[in-house]
């Protein structure tokens, strides 16, 4: 076992490549082997076993062989790179482009009041239709129902649903003419 801390000194000290060599020979199978054991996919394992052996090659001089084995300090590496995935996986790294991330653009003021107004003339042309082909309109319209799913919905014919429809988009046509 000294022999192992002796190669991670010699990594440290002259970037001995015959010491690396040595010491992946014969860590790298068990680090993957503990890993699988701990739930990793062999390829995850096998990627992870690469992510430690390169941390030792270029962090060999922090070992210290008398606060821990050469084992114990590539095992606690592993299982560390492990936990850092498993964090990474579960609470994965946001994408700014992501257009629910993204926010709306800004109403310019003119267009705001361009939609008040609007929405006020389309209220006022709504409350001259008969309460039920306001419910219909606002069953296709704000909720985006098609004349089938409003006819199962309210109970009425499919053919009654788009008359009523038909009346009311020419009522509304009408009232709103030239203003929307």
């Amino acid at each position: 076992m000294s022999e192992l801390a002796t190669l991670i000194e010699d990594i440290a000290a002259h970037k001995s490549k015959a010491a690396f060599k040595k010491l992946f020979e014969y860590f790298a199978p068990r680090l993957k082997g503990y890993l699988m054991r701990l739930g990793s996919s062999e390829a995850q394992a096998e990627e992870l076993v690469q992510d430690v052996m390169l941390t030792v090659w270029r962090k060999a001089a922090l070992f210290d062989r008398r606060k821990a084995a050469a084992s114990t300090w590539l095992f606690t590496i592993a299982r560390n790179r492990r936990i850092d995935i498993l964090r990474r996986e579960k609470y994965p790294e946001l994408d700014p482009e992501d257009p629910a991330l993204v926010p709306d653009e800004e109403v310019q003021p003119d267009d705001a009041v361009i939609m008040a107004e609007r929405k006020a003339e389309v209220h006022s042309a709504m409350a001259t239709l008969p309460e039920e082909q306001v419910e219909l309109v606002k069953l296709a319209f704000y909720k985006g129902w098609s004349h089938s799913e409003i006819s199962k919905e309210t109970g009425l014919p499919l053919g009654t649903v788009k008359s009523r429809l038909r009346l009311s988009f020419t009522r509304l046509k009408e009232a709103l003419d030239g203003k929307v």
